[in-house]
C-alpha cells in the first residue's frame, strides 16, 4: 500500500496539514475491492485474530488520538494547547490497550494516545478526548495531574503517570511485576489481581539507554532463577530518536536471542494483521509469568514534536515515504476493503473526531488553571503530623516482638545502652514486626547482615520472602522499591554506600520523588532508603567509602532525609519516616553515618558516653526536630549534624576550657527539608556562630543552615563555618586533611575569639 503522491497545492502545507490531507484523500480516491461485510464478531479480513467490532473500536481510537495530535498543532500557535509531542505513526498502540486489562498497571511511552483512548473503553462513563484535553490545556481540573503536566495518566485505568520516557520508568516497571509475585509469598493483598501483569512501553532509541539495559538484565536475571516477573516490554519502533536514525533491524538483532526475555514482534501499521501477533505476546506473559518483550512496529509522522520541522533536516522524498506508512491509511483500507465502512461513513467518522477533539480543548481552554504556587506544590510534599506522630508511636504487637527478639528478656529496651549501628537493627526488627508488608532488600543485606552487620538476624526472623540480596545494581534496587509501593509493600532498600547513590540518583529524583507531584497525589509510593554514608573511617577506602556529597540529595523536591548521630535518635527517626511513608506515601532516605556505627565512647577510650538505651515503643522523633545539648548557653552555638555532633560536643569542652565560653551544640538531624525556625530560634540568643558541616565547602548542608539565620535577621553575630574541603576523599591520613576534625572547630572558635 502507498499513498499517493503529495499534489502541488499541498506544497506549502506543513506536515500535519499534510498527514490530514493525505488520509482525506487516500479514502477519497480509493478504488480496491469491497468484500463482503463481517458480522460483529467474524474476523474483520480473512485470517485476522481481529473481529469487526472490534477493529472499528480501534479505529475509533487510533482516530481520536491523531484528532487529538492535529488539534494540539493548531491551538498550540494560540496559547490554548501546550504539548505537541504527539502519537501520530504509534496509534497501534491502541491493540496493547485493547488485549491487557485496565488493572494492568501501565508504565507508558508518550507517544500512547492510541492506547489510552482504547483503554478508556474498560470503564463506562470516560472520556479520553476531555480528559486527554484538560490535560494538554493544563487545566487545574485535568484529572491526570491537576494540570502539573502533560502525562498519560489514570488512577482508575492504572496508568501511572511518566515524566520523562528516557527508560527512566523501566526500572519500576519491572519491580511492579516483580511486586504483583511476591505479595503472595509475603500474604500481602493486591490491589490488582493476582495475575496482572505490567505493562512498559518506550521507543526504539530509549532501548538503548543504560537505564533499560539495566531493566532488560534484571529480568533476564530474575527469570533465569526460575522467579516470576510478568512484565511486557512494548518497544515502539519507529526507527528514529528525535533526528538520530536507529540502524535498520538493530532492535530484532539486539533482543530476537536473549535468553530469558522472551522475543515477540507485533505489525503495529496493520491492525488485522498485528493484533493476533500482540495476542501470543500478551498472552505469554499473563501465562508463564516471564518477562516479554513485545517489537511493535510503528513509524512516526509529523515529527518528534510540533517544534520539530523535518523539512528543514530531511530529505522530502524521506518523508513522503515515511507518510505513506501512516498506519491509519491502512485502517482506513482495511475498513472500505471489509464492507463495514463506505467512504462516505469513514470521512464523516473521520471529521466528527475532528470536531470532537476541538471542541474539548475549547471548553478546556476556558477552564480554570493553576494560578497560585500553593496550588502546584500541594501535592509534593503532604504531611500530616499529627497523624505521622499517632502512626510513628503505635506499638508493634508484643508477642510478635518477643518472637522476633528471641525472647522477653531480649526485647531491645530490656537492655544495656548499645551502638548506632545496634539500635538500627533493633529498630528495624520493632519495624518488620509492626508492619507485616515491610520489605528489606539490597547488596548482601540477608545472610551477612549487611557490610556492617546493620541488618543482621533480619533475615533470619522474618524469612528471605522479606529480608532478602539483590543484583548489584542500584538502579533496579530504587526501580523494586517503586515497584513495591506501587502495589502496597513497604520498602526499606539499602543502597550500600552513598557514592553508589549518585549511579542511581534519577529513580528517586526522577521517578519516586515526582510521582506524587505529577499524579496529584493520586499514586503514592512510599519507601524508605537506607544510605550508609559520610566520611570518618580512619582513611579506610577512600572516596567511595567516604563520600560526603549530600547535595544531590538536598536538591530533590519533595525528598526528606533524616541524619541521626546517635542510637535512640535513628530508632526514633526510623519510627518517624516509616510512619510518614505510611500515612502520607512519602519517599525518604534515612542516612547512616558509617563511622558512627561501632562508635561507644565520646570523650575518654571506655567512657561509654555514645551508648544510649533503646526508646520505649511509643517514642518517635517529630519530623524536623533537632537535639540541643546545652541549651542554656548562648556564647557560642554550633550547628552541626552526623559526625560532626560528637566532634563538635568535644570540641566544645576545649573551647569552655580555653575561652570561658558556654557553648551550645545543636543537632539538626533532619537536612531535608531544614528546619528554618527552629534554626533561627537556636540563632536568635547566640552572641557567636559556628556550623560544622562535613559536606563539601561548594555544597553542603551549612548554606541552608546559614540561609536560615541571616533571613530570620540575626546574621550580624560574629560568624564561622568549618567544612569539607572541595574535593575527593583520598585514603589512610591524607582523608583527614579533607574532613572537618575537633581540632578545626576549635581554631574557629578561636577566630571568633
Amino acid at each position: 500500500m502507498t499513498a499517493n503522491p503529495i499534489p502541488a497545492r499541498m506544497k506549502g502545507l506543513n506536515r500535519a496539514e499534510i498527514c490530514d490531507q493525505n488520509f482525506i484523500e487516500f479514502v477519497k480516491e480509493w478504488k480496491g475491492h469491497v468484500g463482503d461485510r463481517p458480522a460483529a464478531g467474524d474476523a474483520v479480513l480473512p485470517g485476522s485474530a481481529l473481529d469487526a467490532k472490534g477493529f472499528i473500536e480501534l479505529l475509533e481510537s487510533q482516530l481520536i488520538s491523531r484528532h487529538l495530535d492535529l488539534m494540539a498543532r493548531v491551538l498550540r500557535v494560540q496559547n490554548k494547547v501546550f504539548y505537541t509531542i504527539g502519537s501520530s505513526g504509534h496509534e497501534g498502540n491502541a491493540m496493547v490497550a485493547r488485549l491487557a486489562r485496565h488493572t494492568d498497571p501501565a508504565f507508558l511511552h508518550y507517544r500512547s494516545g492510541g492506547f489510552m483512548a482504547e483503554r478508556f473503553r474498560k470503564l463506562p462513563g470516560m472520556d479520553p478526548v476531555m480528559d486527554s484535553a484538560l490535560s494538554f490545556a493544563a487545566s487545574a481540573e485535568d484529572p491526570a495531574s491537576g494540570g502539573r503536566h502533560k502525562v498519560w495518566g489514570s488512577k482508575p485505568l492504572w496508568v501511572l503517570p511518566q515524566t520523562s520516557t528516557i527508560a527512566s520508568h523501566l526500572p519500576k516497571a519491572l519491580g511492579t511485576a516483580v511486586a504483583i509475585e511476591q505479595a503472595r509469598r509475603i500474604g500481602h493483598a493486591l490491589p490488582i489481581p493476582d495475575d496482572s501483569i505490567a505493562i512498559c512501553s518506550f521507543g526504539d532509541a530509549s532501548s538503548n539507554h543504560a537505564t533499560a539495559q539495566t531493566a532488560f538484565n534484571a529480568a533476564a536475571w530474575t527469570a533465569y532463577q526460575k522467579l516470576p516477573a510478568p512484565v511486557l516490554f512494548v518497544c515502539e519502533d519507529n526507527g528514529i530518536g528525535i533526528s538520530v536514525k536507529t540502524p535498520d533491524g538493530w532492535i530484532g538483532r539486539n533482543f530476537r536471542d536473549r535468553k530469558d526475555l522472551d522475543y515477540f514482534h507485533a505489525d503495529g501499521l496493520d491492525l488485522a494483521t498485528g493484533y493476533g501477533q500482540v495476542q501470543a505476546a500478551v498472552d505469554h506473559c499473563r501465562r508463564t509469568r516471564r518477562p516479554t518483550f513485545l517489537h511493535l512496529r510503528t513509524t512516526r509522522i509529523m515529527g518528534h514534536a510540533g517544534t520539530d520541522f523535518e523539512i528543514e533536516w530531511r530529505p522530502l522524498e524521506e518523508l513522503c515515504a515515511v507518510e505513506a506508512t501512516d498506519p491509519l491509511l491502512r485502517s482506513a483500507a482495511i475498513a472500505l476493503e471489509s464492507g463495514l465502512l463506505s467512504k462516505e461513513a469513514l470521512l464523516g467518522l473521520y471529521e466528527t473526531t475532528r470536531k470532537r477533539c476541538f471542541a474539548a480543548a475549547e471548553d478546556a481552554d476556558g477552564r480554570p488553571r493553576i494560578t497560585t504556587l500553593e496550588h502546584v506544590m500541594a501535592p509534593l510534599a503532604p504531611c500530616t503530623p499529627d497523624a505521622v506522630a499517632k502512626e510513628a508511636a503505635r506499638a508493634a504487637p508484643h508477642d510478635v516482638r518477643v518472637a522476633a527478639f528471641g525472647s522477653e528478656d531480649k526485647l531491645p529496651e530490656k537492655l544495656p545502652p548499645r551502638h548506632l549501628a545496634i539500635q538500627i537493627n533493633n529498630a528495624l526488627h520493632d519495624l518488620f514486626c509492626k508492619y507485616p508488608e515491610a520489605l528489606l532488600f539490597g547488596e548482601d543485606v540477608a545472610q551477612k547482615g549487611g557490610v556492617y552487620t546493620v541488618t543482621k538476624g533480619l533475615q533470619k526472623a522474618f524469612k528471605g520472602s522479606r529480608v532478602f540480596n539483590t543484583l548489584l545494581d542500584e538502579t533496579m534496587i530504587l526501580g523494586l522499591a517503586q515497584g513495591y509501593a506501587n502495589m502496597g509493600m513497604l520498602p526499606l532498600p539499602e543502597i550500600q554506600y552513598l557514592a553508589y547513590f549518585h549511579n542511581a540518583c534519577d529513580q528517586i529524583r526522577g521517578e519516586a520523588a515526582s510521582l506524587q507531584f505529577f499524579s496529584n497525589d493520586q499514586y503514592r509510593n512510599p519507601m524508605v532508603v537506607r544510605i550508609a554514608g559520610l566520611g570518618y573511617q580512619r582513611g579506610f577506602g577512600g572516596h567511595f567509602h567516604n563520600d560526603n556529597s549530600i547535595t544531590a540529595l538536598r536538591d530533590i523536591p519533595g525528598l526528606v532525609v533524616g541524619c541521626p548521630s546517635r542510637g535512640d535518635d535513628a530508632a526514633t527517626m526510623l519510627r518517624t519516616l516509616t510512619a510518614l511513608a505510611q500515612v502520607n506515601g512519602r519517599v525518604s532516605v534515612f542516612l547512616e553515618p558509617i563511622a558512627l556505627y561501632m562508635t561507644k565512647d565520646l570523650h575518654e577510650a571506655g567512657d561509654g558516653q555514645w551508648l544510649f538505651p533503646y526508646p520505649a515503643q511509643d517514642e518517635a522523633m517529630p519530623l524536623g526536630e533537632g537535639r540541643v545539648y546545652g541549651e542554656d548557653a548562648d556564647d557560642l552555638v554550633i550547628f552541626t549534624y552526623g559526625n560532626g555532633v560528637p566532634m563538635s560536643l568535644r570540641a566544645a569542652r576545649s573551647i569552655e576550657n580555653k575561652h570561658g565560653w558556654k557553648v551550645r551544640v545543636v543537632d539538626l538531624r533532619w537536612l531535608v527539608p531544614l528546619n528554618d525556625a527552629f534554626i533561627a530560634a537556636q540563632a536568635k540568643t547566640a552572641r557567636r556562630i559556628l556550623v560544622v558541616d562535613e559536606g563539601r565547602h561548594a555544597a553542603g548542608v551549612g548554606e541552608g543552615v546559614i540561609t536560615a539565620i541571616a533571613e530570620a535577621g540575626h546574621g550580624a553575630r560574629p560568624f564561622q563555618r568549618v567544612v569539607g574541603a572541595d574535593t575527593y576523599t583520598p585514603l589512610a591520613g591524607a582523608a583527614f586533611l579533607v574532613l572537618p576534625g575537633d581540632e578545626d572547630i576549635v581554631a574557629a572558635a578561636d577566630r571568633l575569639a
